[in-house]
């Protein structure tokens, strides 16, 4: 009975357990969560190896598929436990999912040990499509495109470049005109206002050096540095000279070939040479000096002005206004 009772039950742990034949050898189990899935579902195939100690084993190794129409999405890493008694169990999972209906047989596992090849047991899966009920169930017509609302933000990208662009024409076509020589294209430099005639300025600076009264507040050297420097500037621009620069002395000579300053070369001189004296040897003028200096000026601009209006004018009748109003000017710096 003994003998028969062992027997019976090696013969059902062969029968339940492929692959298992006895504690010395390996045995491999496969299992599937659910043998029946619909199509684009998920399910996990586990793998179970229990072996001794020590022996080298290689796993079952696929690639995308297991086999034609079944996709391993993931595989776990092995999870090892040890059971004792010189026994380990390997653990490993597949997810897998399908998108063909069919009813799949999975071939054994095959786990290599040394020389060896070991097989588990085969599965079967079923993959079903979604039942479709043509008489309970209303069926509608495509719907039209949907156009998105306008959002701004989403064409900031075009609008930019677009930008960009222009702003590039712009610099190039600018650059392009500079380079050709129409300085009136500088955007940035403010117009600017028509100069005054240099007789103009020579009399309005003269009518306010003689509103400062300096020389009456005993200032005789600012007084006449202030003659000096208007009369210079004035034949500086009127002859183009660099009268700032030169020497009294040096005037004198240059005017004596200029035919316009024959007449008033001795009122020039008397301004000059006094001025020299104040500022030079700290000389006092009395106060017809001072005013002679004043009135000489006044008939040395006066004498040598230009007959003719500024080129620059644009009408004759602001010319004419011009004129008269440029008289006015001078009729009442002799007054004063």
């Amino acid at each position: 009975m003994r003998i028969v009772r062992i027997t019976f039950i090696s013969i059902l742990i062969g029968l339940l357990c492929p692959g298992f034949v006895s504690g010395q050898q390996t045995f491999i189990k496969a299992s599937i969560d659910s043998t029946h899935i619909l199509i684009g579902d998920q399910t996990n195939i586990h793998l179970e190896i229990v072996s001794q100690k020590g022996k080298e084993l290689q796993l079952p190794v696929f690639g995308d598929t297991i086999i034609t129409g079944i996709e391993i999405l993931g595989v776990s890493k092995p999870d090892t436990v040890d059971l004792g008694n010189n026994n380990i169990q390997i653990k490993q999972n597949y997810l897998v999912t399908s998108f063909d209906s069919a009813i799949f047989v999975i071939p054994p596992f095959e786990v290599i040990e040394g020389s060896d090849t070991i097989l588990s047991n085969s599965l079967g899966l079923k993959v079903s499509t979604l039942p479709v009920d043509v008489e309970s169930k209303k069926f509608f017509d495509i719907k039209d495109v949907i156009v998105p609302p306008f959002v701004l933000s989403d064409y900031a990208t075009i609008i930019w470049s677009v930008i960009g662009v222009l702003v590039l024409i712009l610099i190039a076509w600018y650059l392009y005109e500079v380079k050709r020589g129409r300085k009136s294209l500088n955007l940035f430099k403010k117009k600017e206002e028509p100069e005054l005639p240099p007789y103009i300025v020579a009399i309005n600076e003269l009518d306010e050096i003689k509103s400062k009264k300096l020389w009456q507040q005993g200032l005789n050297k600012e007084y006449h540095s202030s003659v000096t420097d208007t009369l210079r500037k004035y034949i500086e621009k009127r002859f183009d000279t660099h009268a700032m620069e030169m020497t009294s002395g040096e005037i004198l000579n240059h005017i004596k070939g200029v035919k316009e300053m024959e007449p008033v070369y001795n009122e020039l001189k008397q301004i000059l040479q006094l001025g020299d004296f104040v500022k030079f040897a700290k000389y006092q003028p009395l106060p017809d000096e001072n005013d002679l200096s004043l009135t000489n000026a006044y008939t040395f601009v006066n004498e040598t002005k230009p007959e003719t209006p500024p080129l620059n004018t644009p009408h004759k009748g602001e010319l004419e206004v011009s004129s008269m109003e440029e008289k006015v000017i001078l009729d009442e710096g002799m007054k004063k």
